[in-house]
């Protein structure tokens, strides 16, 4: 039986703020969970903000929603009217007019994450490592990170069993969530970047706030896209009554900016393999943006993509797609490619990953039959 949660709110708000951030704890409550029991991919518990010499008055409520991830304007007006918020060591007003070079520091009334991480051996297939990252090529099917109805059997606990047998003072208070900074999905298979030290932890999460990480996934989705590149801007949001969902809104009046960068790397009729690359990293992002765009990915059960969307009505087809869906028993996205700048080195680092057996295998199949359909 795995222990129960552990809380420990009360340690990471009396912890002296050593790097500016305390990364990536996922809270509870409003921030959105998906069916794999996973967060949006930049959560945190403690920020520290600095404000850019450039940057025009603007109220101290509106300008942190505007840069917190999956908040809303009332959580924060909220927070502020706590004294969770100091702006230069010292209480403000959700009113207050932030100034060039302002230190913000926001700290969050939520328990930190609730799980305990519990070491457990298993292999791990290890892309890069060194003195500070480590870069793991997830298969899909694994949950990254313990949540509810997913206490054990998870990458970061392999991850923690990994690391606390190379050094034994490796620990949850010593590496918060043992480096982790970002996620993928359960079923998205794919590059992830672990940090190993509080340096690199810092340094990571603040590329990843900033957008700066380079982040390239391959797709398969249903149908013929009218361009062969393409650019999607829609905020995400929850779905307004499916809450465990998410939804794009163009009119960006809910959700969180999102934008997602497409090209067409090669067209089956029925279904097109496309390269994405992340501009944002919302919970779930590229799944709701190529549904919004018509072109659900193949074999998305959440996002209506286990359906035979576009194609003829002959059984010899249907067997075919079925036949697929067997094969790729899930959403066809990969993580390919993972780029950021080394905490220590402060030289750019690129990785790439070769698509899964299941992807290449279905992508074989369609390139196939579209041949057999011309001859």
């Amino acid at each position: 039986m795995p222990k129960l949660p552990k809380k420990y709110l009360e340690s990471i708000l009396k912890e002296k703020d050593k790097t500016g951030l305390e990364i990536n704890k996922p809270p509870e409550g409003d921030e959105p969970v998906s069916e794999e029991g996973e967060f949006s991919e930049t959560l945190y518990e403690r920020l520290n903000l600095f404000v850019d010499k450039g940057q025009e008055p603007v109220r101290l409520d509106k300008f942190l929603t505007a840069r917190i991830e999956n908040i809303s304007r009332n959580k924060v007006q909220q927070a502020i009217e706590g004294g969770r918020v100091l702006v230069n060591n010292r209480p403000a007003t959700a009113n207050y007019k932030i100034r060039p070079e302002d230190n913000i520091v926001c700290f969050s009334d939520r328990q930190a994450m609730g799980e305990e991480i519990i070491p457990e051996e298993m292999p791990l297939n290890i892309f890069y490592e060194d003195e500070e990252v480590l870069i793991i090529n997830k298969p899909a099917g694994l949950v990254v990170h313990p949540a509810s109805g997913n206490y054990t059997g998870t990458l970061i606990n392999g991850v923690a069993y990994y690391l606390q047998k190379k050094n034994k003072t490796v620990s949850e208070q010593t590496l918060p969530r043992f480096g982790l900074v970002h996620r993928i999905d359960k079923n998205t298979s794919g590059l992830l970047v672990l940090a190993k030290t509080g340096v690199a932890v810092a340094s990571l999460a603040k590329q990843f706030y900033d957008h700066t990480v380079k982040r390239q996934y391959i797709a398969l989705v249903w149908g013929d896209l009218q361009n062969d590149k393409g650019t999607i801007i829609a905020h995400i949001g929850r779905h307004q009554r499916f809450r465990k969902l998410f939804e794009a809104y163009p009119e960006g009046d809910q959700g969180k900016e999102a934008i997602t960068h497409y090209e067409v790397l090669e067209r089956f009729g029925y279904v097109t393999l496309v390269r994405c690359i992340l501009e944002t990293g919302r919970t779930h992002q590229i799944r709701v943006h190529m549904k919004w765009l018509g072109h659900p990915l193949f074999n998305d059960e959440t996002y209506g993509g286990d359906k035979i969307l576009k194609g003829t009505i002959f059984t010899k087809y249907k067997q075919f797609v079925e036949n697929c869906f067997s094969i790729c028993q899930r959403q066809a996205l990969h993580a390919k490619t993972i780029g950021f700048m080394h905490p220590v080195k402060k030289v750019e680092m690129l990785f790439e990953s070769d698509l899964p057996p299941d992807m290449q295998q279905v992508i074989e199949k369609w390139r196939n039959y579209v041949n057999r359909l011309k001859t």
